[in-house]
């Protein structure tokens, strides 16, 4: 799609306040590419792809992700801690002065959308302040043809002005940088962050609004992929747990890895047009389609290169959350469209840092709607000389902070159809075995591939008791045995020396588990507080 003159000159931004801008409309990636890297905003690395640094922000910024409060959303919005209120006339007044710091700037508009399937089609225009904000929307929405770009009349606007900076007295914000969501004006507004990740999350929580409210379709955190025989699989996961990693798989065609939707004709549908992976300690020998979609078109977020431009992949002197992020089509084994049917597993992926959690176990609708609701994993402790604890994280529905209805209603929805499809859920554990972090290890990555292996090819077959033992502090049901895994790997006490020390970290996990869910328990049903674990220990 290249930059097409014409069309160009059709293209003004006066509508959204901005004035006497330059406007670059619909560049293709080479040219965003070029110009980043002759502007210095950018370099080429040995791959091709492009590395860019996104400056103080290395990730998104929860505390300054902000939903305006008017009467589409007052009575609709789970308002709290995650979905935090902005008045209406101090969104118009900032967003007044971003568009006067954007007036007669050099500025990247794109026209793109969300959604694969038709019937939910998001139409959206990315205003960006700099090229590779604006080659990184090109990545991760979905690209219109040019017969469509020609009647296309954008629902939604995304103005990005990273070097905006609010002041937090004047403007309502917390602090320089800010994600603000408007329902009624329809415009994801952000700045003062290079983050790019912004962008796609602001429209990912857009849609987990409009499609359980407007559309009568779930919203999902999730990967997904199809087999040979057409079975989805869905992956639920934070990130970190292997969401990307695992759904990419060389026999089964990738439908997304973050971002879909569920309708109720029981298809499954990408939100998005390609890949956002982390590549920390990335490998050709683990990941080789993550490894080699890293070309030319391709953008590496705070990586380091050597003096050859290759780059470091262990390297997290910038920052732990280094990312790249490329279209779809890098990869090779994908459904076109990124559409799927007959959901027949869910994987809920957890990276359980204190090691006490089954590395695979079947869960009953009530278990999987409770530990949908917790969005269980860990966080590991920094690197701090001493500090081994790890320590729970739990976000509601495995994506807290892009959910902006009570994760109960998200809950509901996936237990409905859980039940009318009929799918089986499974709780995988990607984190530790053999004890907790800084005395186990981190499960083999083999490991868990064989495991959803096994249940993709139905090899773990349906519970019965020769066949799994239901886990006597987490009640999950857990298999005897899988091939390709070591017998001994599959209980995560056996893999333990001290039997009373895992007990005791297992109780002190369903602990938290129960701490965490009390401020859910008066939206759910006694079938799905009933979910978690039961025994207490002090």
């Amino acid at each position: 799609m290249g930059n097409n003159s014409e069309v160009t000159k059709t293209i003004a931004l006066e509508k959204y306040g901005i004035k006497n801008a330059n406007v670059n409309y619909q560049l293709t990636p080479e040219e965003l590419h070029d110009i980043t890297v002759s502007k210095g905003l950018g370099v080429e690395a040995a791959s091709g792809a492009l590395a860019v640094n996104t400056g103080e922000f290395t990730g998104r910024s929860p505390k300054d992700r902000f939903i305006v409060k008017d009467d589409v959303t007052k009575d609709k919005i789970w308002w709290g801690d995650v979905n935090i209120p902005f008045e209406p006339h101090a969104f118009d007044k900032l967003y007044n002065k971003v568009v006067d710091y954007l007036s007669e700037k050099e500025l990247f508009v794109r026209d793109c959308y969300a959604c694969a399937d038709e019937n939910y089609k998001l139409k959206i225009r990315v205003i960006n302040e700099y090229p590779w904000s604006n080659q990184f929307a090109y990545n991760m929405f979905l690209r219109p043809t040019e017969a469509e770009l020609e009647n296309f009349n954008p629902e939604w606007t995304i103005v990005n002005a990273p070097s905006f900076m609010a002041v937090a007295e004047e403007d309502g914000t917390r602090q320089h940088n800010f994600a603000i969501l408007n329902f009624t004006k329809k415009i994801a507004l952000i700045g003062g962050t290079g983050y790019t990740g912004e962008i796609k999350k602001g429209i990912f929580s857009a849609l987990n609004f409009i499609l359980p409210v407007f559309k009568n379709t779930m919203p999902m955190h999730c990967s997904a992929n199809v087999g040979k025989d057409g079975d989805t699989a869905i992956f639920f996961g934070l990130s970190g747990t292997g969401k990307t990693t695992l759904s990419t798989d060389p026999n089964r065609s990738l439908i997304g890895d973050d971002e879909h939707g569920w309708t109720n004709e029981n298809t499954v549908f990408n939100f998005e047009g390609g890949c956002y992976a982390k590549v920390i300690n990335l490998s050709r020998d683990n990941e080789p389609e993550i490894y080699d979609a890293i070309k030319k078109g391709a953008i590496l977020e705070n990586v380091i290169l050597n003096d050859k431009g290759d780059v470091d992949f262990a390297d997290t002197s910038i920052t732990q959350n280094t990312r790249v992020s490329y279209p779809i089509h890098h990869i090779e084994n994908i459904q076109a469209p990124s559409i799927g049917k007959n959901p027949k597993n869910i994987f809920f992926l957890t990276a359980d840092a204190f090691g006490v959690i089954p590395p695979i176990s079947k869960l009953t609708p009530s278990q999987a709607a409770y530990h949908f609701i917790s969005g269980y994993t860990a966080k590991v402790a920094g690197t701090e000389a001493g500090v081994k604890e790890p320590v729970p994280s739990f976000s509601a529905c495995f994506g807290a902070p892009f959910m902006p209805l009570h994760p109960a209603k998200y809950a509901e929805m996936l237990s409905d159809k859980m039940i009318k499809a009929g799918v089986n859920v499974w709780l995988v554990n990607t984190g530790w075995t053999g004890g907790p972090y800084g005395v186990g290890t981190r499960m083999k990555l083999k490991y868990t591939r064989a495991m959803i292996n096994a249940v993709l090819n139905g090899d773990l077959g349906l519970y019965n008791y020769d066949d799994y033992h239901i886990h006597s502090v987490f009640g999950v049901a857990q298999p005897r045995s899988c091939p390709g895994v070591p017998t001994s790997v599959l209980s995560p006490r056996s893999t333990w020396n001290d039997d009373e020390a895992y007990y005791t970290t297992a109780f002190k996990l369903t602990n938290a588990f129960r701490e965490n869910f009390k401020k859910f328990e008066a939206h759910c049903t006694e079938e799905i507080r009933r979910g978690g674990p039961q025994r207490y220990a002090f």
